[in-house]
């Protein structure tokens, strides 16, 4: 059996970004907070004293405490190229939502900021598209998707 369980963001401030997460998109933190270290750690990541704080926070629309957003802060975080659409690696994130307008205000007012048009868009055989790509406090990709049949 294979089960989906999270996708991790590292941050420089885990609080801030968890709580954009809880406003934007009704997250729930799942206690208790995470505060790790030691050699196990160390071993596991490579990272000498490696220090880990932050939470996970359960996604809307799934019952229970799979699959998570993970939101990590370590002790010494390394600068990180700014997020684009088409950069290789990690894409976005997504989210699906009853209207993209109103969570994109959301988004914005709680300091995101968006990155593209608002589009809709007719696929074949799957329904009306609306979403828009926008950035998270910490500049991480988000899409924000609606579909109607």
């Amino acid at each position: 059996m294979i089960t989906f369980a999270h996708t991790n963001i590292i941050t420089d401030d885990w609080k801030k970004l968890a709580d954009f997460y809880v406003q934007a998109f009704d997250c729930k933190p799942l206690y208790p907070e995470r505060d790790l270290q030691g050699e196990w750690l160390d071993k596991a990541t490579g990272i000498t004293n490696a220090h880990i704080t932050g939470i996970h926070l359960a996604l809307p629309g799934y019952d229970g405490k799979l699959p998570t957003l993970e939101i990590f802060q370590y002790r010494h975080n390394e600068d990180i190229l700014h997020s684009l659409p088409n950069r290789k690696g990690f894409g976005h994130i997504a989210f699906k939502v009853d209207d993209v307008r109103a969570v994109l205000e959301k988004l914005l007012a709680l300091g995101g900021t968006q990155v593209g048009e608002l589009v809709e868009t007719q696929i074949e055989n799957v329904g009306l598209l609306t979403f828009v790509y926008a950035r998270d406090i910490d500049q991480n990709i988000i899409e924000i998707q609606s579909w109607k049949k």
